[in-house]
């Protein structure tokens, strides 16, 4: 593409070189990744600043420079107010703007994201909608599978992606919508079409300086949202509500039982782990050619939260005019995803397996259990590493909280020094601020350091009709395959296949 094509729409401080007749065959942003003929945009991030490597760039090929500070060397150089934002511009005019050939669904929440935008991908493709996916898992169309480095990937990045979607015959697009990349910029120029906000809680307060700029970083997905897009949007969190006031898009609102919402729920059984209920179309909704009216829906995921994530699917697929008796079977056929309220084994004893991340997933993950049938209850729980006094102290007093409620004075937890990466490494404060919150509920904390010696410690308890919960995010990682292949020791082959078939394709 001409140089002067792709920054004519560009706001640009000064210009350095002569633009005219220069031809740019890529876009890049890591020197690494620079080859013949490319454009290097310098980005200042938090750890590494771009401008420092305009030299590597210019030895990898590269024929231009977007910068936000000129550079002494004698080449063909952009300046302009924020580089960061102007990849997202380069990127978009690039590849052709190919978000906007495309129905894009973009989905926030603090928690449920993963899920959700699992559970419409598979609404989508059983009804035959060409479908690709992007999110914390893997980037996926077609029989393109890429695993995820970031929830959203960077903008030069995801509007490749989308272009190749396009050339590939891709017409509808799912997409996880992540703070960071709202902050980041790297949704920058997308074109959604739906935009859902389906909860929110603290997390990442680090990474953002405080809980109200996370919200409102996180609400720019709904804010921006342009004038025909649909925002399903959860009315039982009056933030969220209140966002219904501060978009432009057209506003559809839900609620778990307040019947003057659009949409919402009734008869809800969780007695298995597995929700059935009956979803709530409340008033006609004529741009979508829907009638007041209800029909069942039974999950085939376990988990209080898949049902808040099933809503939101639902809604979704009745936005796309997908018939009703089509999102009931994907829904029924979705088995989730895993380490989100996974049941691995369900046999003598249910194991349930669950990421646990933060205050408002503990709430809603104990609730269910609350609602099911065993026995006793045992939590095995990994410690979350490397997030700081703070939410290990929320994790655990609304961890106790629920303990107390359901009459459990034991917890089992475990550092799970043997399997973690090095950023994710339990400090002491972290452990004892866990360990101060316990005591002062008057709860015991058995507590193993090595992942393994838990799981079997914990396991050798279990009894018929019990229940295990194996909690905590990436230390908890692998506490399924060690679980489910301490219980296949002593079976044949066959019986251990099947026992084991619920981890597949699982990193670990």
């Amino acid at each position: 593409m001409k140089l002067s094509n792709l920054i004519k729409e560009l706001e640009i401080l000064e210009i350095k070189g002569q633009v005219n007749g220069v031809n740019i065959e890529d876009i890049a942003y890591n020197s690494k990744d620079v080859k013949e003929g490319s454009l290097f945009v310098a980005i200042k991030g938090h750890e590494v600043d771009g401008h420092k490597y305009i030299n590597n760039a210019k030895e990898n090929g590269a024929v231009c420079f977007v910068v936000e500070e000129f550079s002494n060397e004698d080449l063909l150089q952009i300046r302009v107010e924020d580089s960061r934002a102007t990849l997202a511009d380069l990127s978009h005019i690039f590849f052709n703007k190919p978000s906007e050939k495309l129905n894009v669904v973009g989905i926030t929440a603090t928690n449920g994201k993963t899920t959700t935008s699992f559970m419409v991908e598979k609404i989508f493709k059983d009804f035959g909608l060409e479908t690709g996916l992007v999110g914390t898992v893997e980037v996926k169309y077609k029989d393109v599978k890429i695993p995820s480095l970031l929830t959203t990937p960077e903008s030069r990045d995801l509007q490749e992606h989308t272009k190749n979607m396009v050339n590939c015959g891709i017409t509808d697009l799912v997409m996880e919508v992540s703070s960071h990349a709202q902050e980041m910029l790297r949704i920058k120029n997308m074109d959604f079409d739906i935009v859902s906000f389906n909860n929110l809680s603290r997390d990442h307060i680090d990474q953002h300086g405080s809980f109200e700029n996370y919200a409102r970083i996180k609400s720019g997905l709904i804010k921006n949202a342009k004038e025909d897009a649909f925002v399903i949007l959860n009315f039982d969190d009056e933030f969220i509500k209140n966002l219904g006031k501060e978009t432009k898009g057209r506003v559809l609102s839900y609620s778990m039982d307040n019947k003057s919402c659009d949409f919402s729920i009734e008869n809800l059984d969780l007695s298995t782990g597995f929700a059935k209920f009956d979803f709530l179309i409340n008033k006609d909704i004529e741009d979508l050619d829907l009638k007041a009216g209800k029909f069942p829906v039974d999950l085939g995921l376990g988990g209080y939260s898949g049902v808040m994530n099933g809503i939101v699917a639902i809604i979704i697929g009745l936005v796309r005019k997908i018939p009703v008796v089509s999102i009931r079977k994907s829904l029924k056929d979705f088995k989730g995803v895993e380490r989100r309220f996974q049941v691995i084994y369900d046999k003598d004893y249910k194991i349930i397996d669950d990421h646990f991340a933060n205050s408002k997933n503990i709430a809603v993950t104990m609730e269910t259990i609350e609602k099911m049938d065993f026995n006793k209850f045992y939590i095995l729980y990994a410690i979350r590493g490397n997030r700081g006094e703070n939410l290990n102290r929320e994790s655990a007093e609304e961890t106790a909280k629920w303990l107390k409620r359901l009459g459990i004075n034991k917890i089992y937890s475990t550092s799970s020094v043997e399997t973690v990466t090095k950023k994710d490494v339990v400090f002491l404060e972290e452990k004892e601020a866990f360990n101060k919150v316990m005591k002062d509920n008057d709860i015991e904390v058995v507590h193993l350091d090595r992942l393994d010696e838990s799981c079997y410690q914990v396991l050798g308890k279990v009894e018929k009709n019990d229940l295990l919960l194996l909690a905590g995010c990436q230390g908890m990682d692998h506490g399924g395959r060690i679980v489910l292949e301490k219980l296949t020791e002593n079976v044949d082959e066959k019986e251990k296949e099947e026992v084991l078939k619920v981890l597949e394709g699982r990193a670990f």
